[in-house]
């Protein structure tokens, strides 16, 4: 259901707000990049040193965000290591180190975490990746298939909740052998569990072991049904679980403005560019990535994606990042109310964090940081601290309503 005219949803909890970090590059304009992309596929013009990310973690720290999502892959840089980097240059923001069960063995993965986490305490939360792609998975030496990836994962995850719980662990799985594992520091609190998949394999490990539910960025009636599907799944375990979304934004004083910038990013793609990624990406084996390109197959093939209005897939919801992005290929497209009233809606259908991203990466967190949460807050749903007086008073806001 649409918000509008100030009639905002029931607000029961305030949302979690998340950046993403570009490891592996930053740009003025899309960087091909995320699921599925390959090695030296991904790069930007400004480079993502570890002086440029720490200028991003600074000011989402500032404007109360929870947390900064870490990629993982072979396109970008390790995620856990620029996460202890990062953890000096901040005081009080969190980590979403993403990380693929199985290429460690889970005692050193509850080791690292809890370490991180004796050090830079509630900062540390973690992304499962199972692994969309066979091919990858190979380059890092594992030869599972999809299922297997989620079976061991299921068990993977079991060891690491029992290790953080401090048991000592022995485990002859299938995939997944250990034996007296135990942890000579536990965490305090507890790494939270994100974790994402679309496939019917995903859901049942999502309902065990997961406190966030992660979906890309769908129109809100398909996000709801995985809401929905999860939150069911979750409940025959006896478990609770939150649920987070991954968007793209494009957030200006006005619609038109925000609209001219998603037409200025379509306009540097060409039909050859756009064909390569598309190549790539239609050999992946995620069921996720399938829906993002199903979002739009009809623009491609009619080769009305020329015009970025013709890409938006819902109100306000714009498919032109996945042209030739992997993974996250959405983004919240509008004015700074729009995009508000956009969040209020996914709020509607379950929606408790958002994970948010933009090019460039820290021009855009100050466009959605000084222009849209400051209407969030005004709504009730967002109540963060903020580390400077700045996001409450900046004249445009009021002037973009």
């Amino acid at each position: 259901m649409a918000v509008r005219g100030g009639h905002y949803p029931a607000v029961t909890h305030a949302i979690k707000l998340h950046w993403f970090l570009p490891t592996y590059g930053d740009s003025r304009l899309i960087v091909g990049g995320g699921h599925g992309t390959p090695v030296g596929a991904a790069h930007g013009d400004r480079d993502a040193s570890i002086d440029y990310l720490a200028s991003i973690v600074r000011a989402a720290e500032t404007f109360g965000f929870t947390g900064a999502l870490i990629p993982t892959g072979a396109w970008c840089e390790d995620a856990f290591i620029t996460a202890a980097l990062l953890a000096r240059e901040t005081t009080s923001l969190g980590f979403l180190v993403a990380f693929r069960p199985g290429l460690v063995s889970p005692t050193l993965s509850a080791q690292m975490a809890a370490t991180f986490a004796r050090h830079a305490p509630g900062r540390i939360l973690l992304n499962v990746v199972v692994g969309g792609e066979a091919h990858e998975q190979r380059a890092f030496g594992d030869h599972l298939d999809k299922d297997g990836r989620y079976a061991r994962a299921d068990e993977f995850l079991d060891v690491v909740r029992r290790l953080w719980d401090g048991q000592t662990v022995s485990l002859d799985g299938e995939h997944i052998k250990v034996e007296d594992a135990s942890l000579a520091t536990l965490p305090n609190p507890v790494p939270p569990l994100y974790f994402g998949g679309s496939s019917a394999a995903a859901g049942p490990v999502a309902a065990r072991h997961a406190d966030v539910y992660l979906t890309w960025g769908e129109p809100p009636a398909a996000v709801a049904e995985k809401v929905d599907w999860i939150r069911r799944a979750a409940a025959a375990e006896g478990r609770q679980v939150r649920f987070g979304i991954r968007l793209h934004v494009i957030t200006r004083d006005t619609a038109d403005a925000a609209w001219a910038e998603a037409d200025r990013l379509v306009g540097a793609l060409d039909e050859q560019t756009v064909r390569t990624a598309q190549e790539g990406l239609s050999r992946s084996q995620s069921e996720g990535q399938k829906r993002m390109l199903a979002l739009h197959e009809a623009h491609r093939e009619n080769g009305s994606w020329h015009d970025a209005r013709s890409l938006e897939v819902a109100p306000n919801l714009w498919a032109g990042v996945g042209l030739v992005r992997g993974g996250a290929g959405t983004a919240l497209v509008g004015s700074h109310t729009e995009v508000a009233e956009r969040i209020a809606e996914y709020v509607e259908v379950g929606i408790d964090e958002f994970i948010f991203s933009g090019y460039p990466h820290l021009e855009e967190l100050y466009w959605l940081g000084e222009g849209v949460v400051p209407l969030l807050r005004e709504r009730g749903l967002f109540d963060a601290d903020v580390r400077s007086a700045a996001p409450t008073s900046i004249p445009f806001v009021g002037a973009a309503r």
